[in-house]
């Protein structure tokens, strides 16, 4: 684990009277509520993570701290004061409020957060029976200003809980960013704020110590949270994960896909595991106990129990049981799908789609300059129905940009668009070749026929293109020399696609998936040598006729799926071929 570096970016500056650091934190301090990512949590919710952790009265509370690192308005904090208090009271009342000046700390970056929860902690005491001086030196106590990821802090915590600020990194500073970056190791790749805010907390647990957060479930399998995975593999414990998706869960709608998790640092064991809990409080307390119950959960109930989740940096699985064993049977069987002799792409992105695309037929280019493109709205109805756009190609095909005075109609219709097209950071980065697309455009792509997949929908959208067409970024393409991309299309519309995607990948709002290359290189697939004639025919038919139930029967027989394993991608058994009786011989 990185450890903070000695002399910071902030006191580096600050020896020259000049602090970008501190001048970006006091910038993120003043931003309004959307700018600091804060969302905030209801209170049934609270009090159910704090159960969670076992922060409850009947435990010496007085005895133990927590560390509640983004106060907001004190959603978490003015719960746990009062189960604080009851402990207290339960365990120690001989002993002076002031014996619990130790028992919390609470950190919060913008000012005025702070005051107004300072005064609401401090008329919560005085509701408590506390003198007024008391209260008041246990608020100073307590209460800390500051960004959480900067400020010094004594470790060794028993509980950390909290909803940590959700902010896209585009949002933060350079300077501070740079800061973020030397301390924590965590802030890897597009790895949103509260990445480092878990780990900050979990190397403040200390022996026994339990982390409650309710936050986004993306780091859990993006690429980004690998790091963050990794660090919980080598020395926590996964103990709860509860599916938040769907459920009332805060005051206010969000976007994110929310998840509560309970990490410790203890040694890994299993992970009991429930989903979309309904938000009551007498079903949240229920929820809890049998979550932390000593006794192994009803296989049929609401908690489920899984091993082995949390394997080095690899994608946490946390599906139902029969659709994680499927999983596995399938990628112990079978090669992944760029093993079986296909390839997984992303279409061309522009950096200024204004410039580089337009009608075909109106795009002012020398012929071999231009071509025709497909876009994720062309392919809606499930077939190719082209609009007749084009994408002007600026590269030869030796990989590098043209010389522009071999095509003058390219050059004038380049530095028509300048302004646009030289705006874009791929070219202010090398002015030289700032008529460059994002992405290389490789003609022969178009050429070859193709499996379009867009990024996101609900189910496998899988939509076969001849060879006419060059893709645009928002759609994933599948090609191959040696698989029959119409048999193909049969399999990844059966659900097997979905069900790796669905597994690997994070799920948007509304139940979308995304159906990204690193998710769809995940997909398992036979070698289509390896594939009886009868079938790989009966694959082919079902594409071609656009027959889904023939289809899925035929990817059901190449697989091998059981009855249970039909089931968990949604099949039955009507109809059931096998696959010895399709494919009698080769």
């Amino acid at each position: 684990m990185n450890e903070p570096i000695k002399t910071s970016l902030a006191q580096q500056a600050s020896f020259l009277g000049l602090c970008p650091v501190t001048a970006a934190v006091d910038q993120m301090a003043a931003a309004s509520i959307d700018g600091r990512g804060a969302v905030f949590t209801r209170p049934e919710v609270v009090h159910f993570i704090l159960d969670l952790v076992g922060y409850t009265s009947t435990a010496p509370l007085h005895e133990r701290r927590l560390l509640e690192p983004s106060i907001g308005q004190g959603d978490f904090l003015l719960p746990a004061v009062d189960r604080l208090i009851a402990a207290w009271r339960r365990h120690a009342p001989e002993a002076p409020a002031s014996s619990l000046s130790g028992c919390l700390r609470a950190v919060e970056l913008h000012e005025a957060s702070l005051e107004a929860t300072r005064e609401q902690l401090i008329d919560r005491l005085r509701e408590q029976g506390i003198a007024t001086p008391a209260a008041q030196a246990l608020a100073r106590s307590w209460l800390v200003r500051g960004d959480f990821l900067l400020t010094p802090l004594e470790v060794d915590f028993d509980y950390v809980v909290g909803n940590p600020p959700y902010v896209r990194q585009e949002l933060i500073p350079d300077a501070l960013m740079a800061e973020y970056r030397a301390r924590y190791r965590t802030v890897y790749d597009r790895a949103d704020i509260y990445i480092p805010f878990i780990e900050r907390s979990l190397t403040l647990l200390g022996e026994g110590g339990a982390l409650g957060f309710i936050c986004s479930d993306r780091w859990m399998k993006n690429r980004y949270g690998g790091p963050l995975r990794q660090m919980v593999a080598e020395g926590f414990h996964l103990k709860v994960y509860v599916d938040m998706y769907d459920t009332p869960a805060f005051q206010s709608d969000v976007i994110a896909y929310p998840a509560i998790t309970v990490m410790t640092r203890e040694k890994p064991g299993t992970t009991r595991i429930a989903r979309r809990p309904v938000i009551e409080e007498s079903i949240l307390n229920k929820l809890a106990a049998s979550l932390l119950d000593p006794q192994a959960p009803d296989p049929s109930g609401t908690v489920q129990e899984m091993a082995d989740v949390a394997t080095g940096p690899e994608p946490w699985i946390l599906d139902t049981h029969d659709q994680i064993a499927l999983v596995r049977r399938l990628e112990r069987d079978f090669p992944a799908i760029e093993d079986a002799d296909c390839k997984v792409g992303i279409g061309v992105a522009t950096g200024a789609d204004k410039a580089f695309i337009g009608p075909f037929e109106e795009l002012d280019v020398e012929p071999d300059r231009k071509l025709p493109l497909v876009m994720t709205r062309d392919i809606l109805s499930g077939q190719v129905a082209w609009r007749g756009l084009g994408v002007v190609n600026p590269f030869a095909d030796d990989g590098r940009l043209v010389d522009l005075r071999q095509y003058p109609r390219l050059a004038r219709y380049l530095e028509a668009r300048k302004e646009i097209i030289a705006r874009r950071h791929v070219a202010q980065r090398a002015p030289d070749n700032w008529f460059r697309t994002i992405d290389r455009i490789y003609p022969d792509l178009a050429r070859k026929p193709k499996l379009l997949i867009p990024d996101i929908k609900g189910e496998a959208h899988v939509v076969y293109e001849e060879g006419r067409l060059y893709p645009h970024h928002n759609l994933y393409y599948i090609t191959s020399d040696i698989w029959d991309l119409r048999a193909l299309q049969a399999v990844l519309t059966s659900g097997i696609a979905r069900l790796f995607v669905a597994t690997y990948s994070t799920r948007m709002r509304g139940g979308y998936l995304r159906f990204q290359a690193q998710y769809l290189r995940r997909i398992r697939l036979p070698r289509w040598q390896d594939v009886p004639r009868a079938l790989q025919a009966a694959l082919i038919e079902a594409a071609e006729r656009n027959d889904m139930a023939a289809g899925n029967q035929a990817a059901w027989a190449l697989y091998g799926l059981s009855p249970e394993e039909r089931a968990a991608i949604g099949g039955n058994g009507d109809n059931e071929i096998r696959a010895d009786h399709v494919c009698q011989s080769t």
